[in-house]
């Protein structure tokens, strides 16, 4: 039965070492919306380049059943995969096979991935040509299966530019430094003074808004403000999850739960 976005339970499925996406839903959500999560261990294996994990694989994992299960019993409205990286190598196939079986073990919860949130985001918000703006752990394989999977969503052109972490962690394999706690470091500020200077470079077409894929990427605080700079639609994995997770509560009633605060994307209806 569909509820008011402002009582909705959001239930959330995060890789064991990923304190982001609770992090960032929680202080984005509004009054009366409680976030749960269940963790479950990334399919990466340690010191190794993430390459994709098979959707009924993953979804028929123990830990991802007991999630799925807990959050069902619970009594969530919906539980999101916060794993984006998991769609992007699958393709929109992966998000369709996830969500069938991961539907067996819900409860009838509805379940759906980072990947279809962000897709939906960007059509929404229509935005066609966004700046892509990658994590600082993500890998040339991570590249091109995201634009990839852009492209089989509709998305026709993009301009990929990588977060830049700094001398410090020039010594770390790129793909372990999410493990080494890298994400702790991130400053909002730097994510919007290199966001800003990526978007501006001369002789390339201008963007028509900006997308941050990775749920364990910390940039909810500099949506606002590259926003008020920009002039276009900044979206982020963890944005659009709770986005869609309210208006997908709300089916059927008014999406009265706005929060500019938070960015254009909580003014915008489902497509």
């Amino acid at each position: 039965m569909p509820v008011t976005a402002a009582a909705a339970r959001l239930g959330i499925l995060v890789i064991h070492n990923d304190p982001v996406p609770e992090t960032e839903i929680w202080r984005m959500a509004p009054e009366g919306v409680s976030v749960h999560t269940a963790r479950f261990e990334c399919p990466r294996p340690a010191d190794t380049e993430y390459v994709g994990s098979p959707a009924a694989a993953l979804a028929n994992a123990p830990d991802v059943v007991r999630g799925l299960d807990q959050l069902g019993r619970l009594g969530a409205h919906s539980v999101a995969l916060c794993f984006g990286s998991s769609s992007f190598f699958g393709g929109p196939a992966f998000d369709a096979e996830f969500v069938a079986a991961a539907a067996a073990h819900a409860h009838g919860v509805p379940v759906y991935t980072a990947a279809t949130a962000i897709t939906a985001a960007l059509r929404a918000s229509d935005v066609r040509r966004p700046l892509l703006v990658m994590p600082p752990w993500f890998t040339e394989p991570t590249f091109r299966a995201t634009e990839e999977y852009l492209g089989e969503v509709g998305v026709g052109e993009t301009r990929l530019v990588q977060f830049e972490l700094g001398p410090r962690w020039d010594g770390v394999a790129r793909y372990n430094a999410f493990d080494e706690g890298a994400h702790w470091t991130i400053d909002p500020v730097e994510v919007y003074q290199q966001v800003v200077k990526a978007f501006h470079v001369p002789d390339h077409p201008r963007p028509d808004g900006v997308l941050v894929p990775g749920s364990g990427f910390p940039s909810r605080a500099a949506v606002v403000p590259l926003e008020q700079e920009l002039g276009v639609p900044v979206i982020t994995s963890n944005q659009a999850v709770l986005w869609y997770g309210l208006r997908h509560a709300a089916a059927g009633t008014a999406p009265n739960t706005v929060i500019t605060a938070q960015g254009s994307l909580f003014t915008r209806r489902l497509p």
